[in-house]
């Protein structure tokens, strides 16, 4: 487990760039992450860390984080330039590397898909894209069944969270990225392959 020392420097770090109630969310993230990694046997600092760090750029200016967005070593469509809600978490993979200094490609890749999903996603980032739907903090109508959701399986866990953020962008009438799509595909055909095992 991190040492209070190496929390603490997180904290040093994170803190001073929010406000009080992004920071409670960031450690409530941090901590379950944690819980899901242990869960699911996957690196638990890591998980504490990716989680901590997620959000590290939401609240730098629009600017910023585009201009960030723009130095980021991962792949960035067209329709989250097009997307200023989802800047941050390109924006805060940059962050945690350059100014962190993390140099973990699974972690940045954490942060940077944290929004969007990808079908290429470590079991740490599907960590983190869950983690930061079900923590302590949030309070919309279906969380407690998300919560519930997110301990039976990563596989359908993630299924059902990318169906959720995909339906609620649709009612907001909001532009859907491609990587999002395609892995709420990606998850669709493993979950039908899991079942398609279990019943022979």
């Amino acid at each position: 487990m991190l040492t209070e020392k190496q929390i603490q420097k997180l904290s040093d770090f994170i803190k001073p760039r929010m406000s009080k109630k992004r920071y409670t969310h960031s450690v409530n993230v941090a901590n379950e992450a944690a819980k899901l990694a242990k869960k699911y046997g996957v690196d638990e600092d890591k998980a504490f860390a990716a989680g901590y760090l997620h959000d590290c750029a939401k609240e730098l200016s629009q600017e910023k984080q585009l201009e960030l967005m723009k130095r980021s070593r991962f792949p960035v469509d067209k329709i989250e330039f097009s997307a200023p809600p989802l800047y941050h978490a390109v924006a805060g993979a940059v962050v945690a590397g350059e100014e962190y200094g993390i140099d973990d490609e699974g972690i940045l890749a954490a942060i940077r898909f944290h929004t969007i999903g990808s079908p290429s996603m470590s079991g740490l980032a599907e960590i983190i894209y869950l983690a930061d739907l079900v923590s302590e903090d949030r309070d919309y109508k279906d969380v407690k069944r998300m919560r519930k959701i997110a301990y039976e399986g990563l596989n359908g866990a993630m299924l059902e969270a990318l169906a959720f953020s995909i339906t609620d962008s649709v009612k907001k009438g909001n532009s859907i990225p491609p990587a999002t799509l395609m892995a709420y595909n990606h998850y669709i055909e493993k979950v039908k392959s899991i079942k398609g095992k279990e019943g022979k």
